[in-house]
């Protein structure tokens, strides 16, 4: 099932995407996609319900993000062999987490907007998560019972804030419009091996992430596991996995998003983003 959002900002409904590819309203039946309302309930509810009985949505519309103000958005860094090896940065022993602040989530083909005081804005196509049930001290066996679903994230990076400010990678990662997610929510039981899953970032039409989520250190299981061990996970609360090589800064020359450019990612059966990119220091 594919589980998505449309609408203005904060004005989204909640639909699934059929099909014959057609939006169906499910606002009648749950409220909003949310920390609230995103668990296994509600998809057996949706489960339950045949789609040609709910209206139809006109296509034309913005798509929102697909998880609405989630508690937590949680990063993996360093989480693919190849980006390690690109970093000149030894493979990690144990994952690395740091958090996007949750303004930062926007729509899949929403504007990302450079900050104040910015010139090293970036991309990272990466591969996301949401957990269904609370999720406390599980183990890696169990772990992946409670992922509802998969999406595609860009963890936008603005990497003078992240390395150069003091203190930990959060603040280069947080930024408004710095987290688009979607377009949609593949439930699991869609995916056959989410961990050989092919990935892209074009930033105008040039090619400058290829990977395949099977270079991940760390799998999903081990990732909600270890996570499991070091908070309580929520329904709702997301989390992106980390990027293949082909981050503007470890390009020769380094290269950043300043302001005009269309950026362009995507993941086997996950979908596609395409941003504008605005320069707010005009």
């Amino acid at each position: 099932m594919k589980l998505a959002r449309i609408g203005n900002p904060n004005k989204e409904k909640p639909i699934i995407v059929d099909k014959d590819n057609n939006y169906r309203d499910v606002s009648s039946v749950i409220k909003d996609f949310n920390s609230e309302n995103l668990n296994f309930e509600t998809l057996e509810k949706l489960n339950n319900i045949k789609p040609e009985d709910l209206p139809i949505l006109e296509k034309n519309q913005r798509i929102g993000a697909c998880v609405h103000k989630p508690s937590k958005f949680i990063g993996i860094g360093l989480n693919f062999k190849d980006h390690a090896i690109e970093q000149n940065m030894p493979i990690p022993k144990e994952p690395i987490i740091f958090s996007k602040f949750t303004n930062s989530v926007s729509g899949p083909n929403d504007d990302i907007v450079i900050p104040k005081n910015s010139n090293h804005t970036d991309w990272e196509v990466e591969l996301g998560f949401v957990i269904g049930k609370k999720c406390s001290y599980v183990s890696e066996k169990d772990a992946l019972n409670y992922v509802l679903g998969f999406f595609l994230v860009n963890d936008v990076s603005e990497r003078n804030f992240q390395k150069n400010k003091g203190g930990s990678w959060d603040k280069g990662k947080g930024f408004d419009t710095f987290g688009p997610i979607g377009p949609y929510i593949l439930t699991k039981d869609q995916i056959s091996d989410v961990h050989n899953l092919n990935m892209y970032l074009d930033v105008d039409g040039e090619r400058m992430q290829t990977g395949n989520t099977n270079q991940m250190i760390f799998n999903i299981n081990q990732l909600v596991s270890y996570m499991s061990h070091c908070m309580t996970l929520y329904p709702g609360d997301i989390c992106c996995t980390g990027t293949p090589p082909g981050v503007g800064e470890n390009r020769k020359p380094s290269k950043f998003l300043l302001g005009g450019e269309t950026v362009k990612l995507g993941i086997d059966n996950l979908g596609e983003q395409t941003h504008k990119v605005v320069n707010n220091n005009a």
